[in-house]
């Protein structure tokens, strides 16, 4: 007669009858698992809320999403081309002019004009992101009504004007009717040659200052419309795809200088590619980190059921039956964890702003992470399968009294026992790979990348494998030491170190799992300090918030002079507290053995290569970062270094020919450097370098930089304009300190994340370590049967805990510096060890090891052996 199998519903209740029997047991396990999913789910739902605002602080800075900049009126056919491009994408882009010109503005009676940077646009379509800040506080649209102005503070002092009086612009009246307080693209719209004003388009006509060969240059701005992205690259993102439209524009303006917002600030940038790393790293560990905690408590689990599993199978039950009953056990365990995990990590998401206020910096609404939540709860199912069905496979064909003997009985011996145990596991090996598979698949939706999914599954599986085997070696490592020296060590150190190794102990396994999340938390520690500190420098108070336009050779000496007694004012570089750059202008001939008629192909402006400017330097400017080749040491070398953005257009690298005109003298130069400049310093100004020799005896014109208290800088306006009438100052503070708000976001989300996904690290590891809780009740019972006191089994235990800390942390911290030094080579940041924090590293493993250990552990120490076998 056949033999009936266990049905699933009858399973079910023999494990829920199970679960009901030790709740409490049961609870830490749902604890441990929750912990891991909140952590993936608390972490990456906020930083996609986070990187939303982001995308739009960073497009705010060139106020759209694309810029095209042409150095003439566009042409009839030109505006044909750009109507055929939105039109041909009719997905709701926006697109609006903007014109910039110099201009002669006076403010009656004073009959004496002023050199005026002059802008034009529509206030109904101008900015397309951030805002144009007035004073007194108005809309633009209201402040250009009609032939009204606004006009920048050092306008208003170097005319000693007023809101509300008159000013005279290309022979029309204009009533000044706010102070233009922040400009939304000030810094991607040009220094200019003197102070702001800005009117309408529909004003700019009526003055005729715009005609056939002016020198206006136009800007085209582009809105995409906008769509929701997901995954680790989550925020708002271009329906239309803007790589391609920046192409269309290049190819139908070929004399267009093309950029996306993206380019608008280099630094900024390179510090939201950062950010969005360290977030996505973060996400990763807190996946990692919540595998691992699922893992430990499962683990530890069956650990626990496997004698009712022995006996369930000595009464007859059959090894389908207990998969039936412990499979079901286990996933619903997993599932109520990762239920609970993905509340609370929304539930974090959502109490932020109110347990932060005005601190938080996120104003995005936080929407629900359906897909972050999907992912919690299938990384918490997943290892739940991975980390249980291999030891439930191991007890299909083994006889009960071996099972009940596993704990003290040892497996076969030499490499030949070895291979035998793998081979004897080869299905749970398969459903393993699977499983880890599967991990990487969740990995790639987290990532919208199937390679950083394939990868993640790949290193993860590699630092496993890795971390298992040093665990091995170095568990074997320290037996073969201790059968040298065990008569030569007191009991309680001889004893603690052998349980490291003991039949049926798992300490490879602890030391594997407590090594990756040491590496992991101490990797993502490493990388968010030395981004964050990398980034910092984009706000940092060396960086120049006014820039001098128009110095003279004869005025640099008492222009330095100036700032080194004016209050307010911040040493900046090396050479004072005002950065001084010449300027030469001059025109190329050839490149790369090409004409200018022939570089029509690569969609650089002509204008910009008749009409170049060039610099001297012989070391590389304050902001600039040698990317390839090396500066010249020669002060009269034939060389130059280019920009990297100007070399990638024009097809320069190292070893490239130019040949370029100055002062009526043509040179042929090689480029020996390309540099990288951070767009905060005057080095962002020019993009060709020579050395002083080549130029510094031809006349040239200086700019400056300084970094100027902003409550000082009127103060420090009106006492330059009394001292030097001629020299134009650009204030930039208020874009500065735009910058330092962004920085200021991303360093405290990044800190505060990093934070949160230690902090559940940490927890995950105490779990894992107090998850063997089990085995140290077995073993205290037997130690005190055979009379050990107290105070030994403490030492004992206390050994053993500290040296296994000791080992993971160890293992851990060469292994987190070594992944950072990757990292961070792969983003182009400089790495240095970080000695204090790896060495607290190392030394917390071992503490938090022995607290938590003994933290669940105590209760024994008090009890009876009779007490604890009947219990368990």
């Amino acid at each position: 007669m056949a033999k009936r199998a266990l049905s699933w519903k009858r399973a079910g209740a023999i494990g829920w009858r199970d679960l009901k029997s030790a709740p409490g047991k049961f609870g830490f396990v749902v604890l441990s698992v929750a912990v891991g999913v909140a952590a993936l789910v608390g972490v990456r739902g906020f930083s996609e809320s986070f990187r939303r605002t982001l995308g739009s602080e960073a497009r705010s800075l060139m106020a759209g999403d694309l810029s095209a900049r042409l150095f003439h009126e566009p042409t009839a056919e030109d505006r044909g081309k750009i109507a055929s491009i939105l039109q041909k994408d009719s997905g709701g882009i926006r697109s609006t002019w903007v014109t910039e010109t110099i201009s002669m503005a006076s403010v009656p009676p004073d009959p004496v004009p002023l050199l005026v940077s002059l802008k034009a646009v529509d206030p109904a379509e101008y900015p397309y992101y951030g805002t144009a800040q007035l004073e007194p506080a108005m809309s633009l649209q209201q402040a250009l009504d009609g032939d009204s102005a606004v006009v920048a503070d050092e306008f208003l002092i170097r005319l000693n004007a007023q809101v509300g009086q008159t000013l005279r612009l290309g022979g029309r009246s204009f009533k000044i009717a706010a102070v233009l307080k922040q400009e939304p693209d000030r810094m991607t719209a040009g220094a200019g040659m003197g102070p702001r004003v800005m009117i309408s388009q529909a004003a700019l006509a009526r003055t005729g200052l715009v005609a056939p060969g002016s020198r206006a240059s136009q800007r085209l701005l582009l809105k995409l419309p906008e769509t929701k992205a997901t995954g680790l690259k989550a925020g708002v993102v271009s329906a239309v795809d803007p790589v391609n439209m920046r192409k269309q524009l290049e190819d139908a303006l070929p004399d267009a200088q093309v950029m996306d917002f993206r380019e608008g600030n280099p630094a900024l940038t390179q510090g939201l590619d950062n950010s969005t790393a360290i977030l996505s790293l973060i996400c990763l560990v807190a996946m990692v980190l919540g595998a691992i905690g699922v893992a430990m408590a499962m683990h530890a689990h069956l650990e626990q059921r496997m004698d009712m599993l022995a006996i369930l199978k000595a009464v007859g039950a059959g090894s389908g039956d207990l998969l039936r009953i412990f499979l079901l056990q286990t996933l619903g365990l997993g599932l109520a964890g990762g239920a609970l995990g993905v509340a609370a990590g929304v539930g974090v998401m959502a109490a932020l702003p109110a347990v932060f206020g005005n601190l938080l910096p996120v104003h995005a609404a936080l929407e629900f992470p359906w897909k972050s939540a999907a992912a919690g709860l299938g990384t918490g199912l997943l290892t739940t399968l991975l980390f249980c069905l291999p030891p439930l496979l191991d007890v299909r064909g083994v006889r009960p009294v071996l099972v009940l003997r596993r704990l003290v009985e040892p497996g076969p011996d030499g490499i030949a026992g070895w291979f035998a145990r793998w081979w004897a596991r080869r299905l749970q090996l398969g459903i393993s790979i699977v499983v880890v598979a599967a991990l990487g698949g969740i990995a790639w939706a987290l990532s919208d990348s199937a390679k950083v999914g394939t990868w993640f599954a790949i290193l993860f599986t590699a630092a496993l494998v890795v971390l298992l085997v040093l665990a091995a070696v170095a568990l074997w490592t320290l037996r073969f030491l201790l059968n040298r020296v065990r008569l030569q060590l007191p009991s309680f150190l001889r004893h603690g170190l052998a349980n490291l190794y003991r039949p049926g102990n798992q300490s490879a396994a602890v030391l594997a799992a407590l090594g990756t999340g040491v590496m992991l938390i101490l990797s993502v520690y490493l990388m968010q300090a030395t981004l964050l500190r990398d980034l910092r420098e984009t706000a940092s108070p060396k960086v120049p918030n006014i820039f001098l336009v128009d110095v003279t050779t004869d005025e640099v000496a008492g222009v330095k002079d100036f700032f080194a007694h004016q209050p307010g004012v911040r040493q900046t570089g090396t050479d004072g507290p005002l950065d001084l750059m010449p300027v030469i202008t001059g025109k190329f001939i050839s490149v790369n053995g090409k004409t200018l008629d022939q570089l029509k192909e690569l969609h650089f402006p002509r204008r910009m290569l008749e009409n170049a400017e060039f610099s001297w330097s012989d070391t590389p400017p304050e902001g600039d970062k040698v990317i390839k080749g090396k500066w010249w040491t020669d002060a009269n070398a034939a060389e130059m270094a280019v920009g990297d953005g100007v070399a990638q257009r024009l097809n320069l690298n190292i070893g490239s020919t130019v040949v370029l005109e100055t002062g009526g003298t043509v040179r042929t130069l090689k480029v020996t450097a390309i540099y990288r400049a951070d767009g905060q310093h005057l080095g962002a100004r020019e993009s060709f370098e020579l050395p002083s020799g080549q130029l510094k005896d031809q006349p040239a014109v200086w700019y400056g930089g300084a970094h100027v208290d902003p409550k000082q800088v009127g103060t420090m306006e009106r006492a330059l304009f009394q001292a030097y009438p001629t020299v134009t100052v650009i204030n930039l503070a208020d874009v500065l300190e735009r910058i330092e708000s962004v920085v200021n976001q991303i360093t405290f989300v990044v800190r505060f994340l990093a934070g949160f996904s230690i902090f559940a690290g940490l927890m995950i590891l105490a779990s894992s370590i107090a998850s063997t809780r089990f085995r140290r009740m077995r073993e205290a019972v037997v130690l005190k049967t055979l009379g050990a006191t107290r105070m030994r089994i403490v030492r004992t235990f206390s050994v053993e805990f500290s040296v296994l800390g000791l080992l993971a942390g160890l293992v851990g911290v060469v292994f987190a510096n070594i992944l950072t030094r990757v990292l961070l080579f792969r983003l182009e940041v400089a790495f240095h060890i970080e000695w204090s924090a790896t060495l607290i590293a190392l030394v917390g493993t071992a503490v938090l090891a022995t607290a938590t250990g003994w933290i669940a552990s105590y209760r024994i120490l008090g009890l009876r052996p009779l007490e604890v076998l009947r219990e368990e």
